[in-house]
């Protein structure tokens, strides 16, 4: 089962203040929450360890780009119901 973050555990896990996360937001080099609800939001924990680990091998912006592309691209397909 998937986990979604709410910001101080994105903050923790990324080591970003929340003006550098939304900044990355604005580049295009970090992905944008979820909408939980009216004034809830978050991020898949999944979308989250995967920019970490992008960072962690020293991949360049626009490799994270592609990355953040793929993972909103991922959102809207369909997903497989379990049986």
């Amino acid at each position: 089962m998937a986990r979604i973050l709410r910001l101080p555990a994105v903050i923790d896990r990324t080591g970003k203040s929340r003006t550098g996360l939304y900044d990355d937001m604005a580049r295009g080099t970090f992905p944008r929450p979820i909408r939980l609800g009216a004034r809830a939001a978050g991020w898949p924990e999944h979308e989250v360890e995967q920019i970490v680990a992008a960072r962690i091998r020293g991949d360049d912006d626009n490799a994270i780009k592609k990355l953040v592309a793929k993972l909103h691209a991922a959102r809207t397909l369909p997903q497989p119901v379990a049986a």
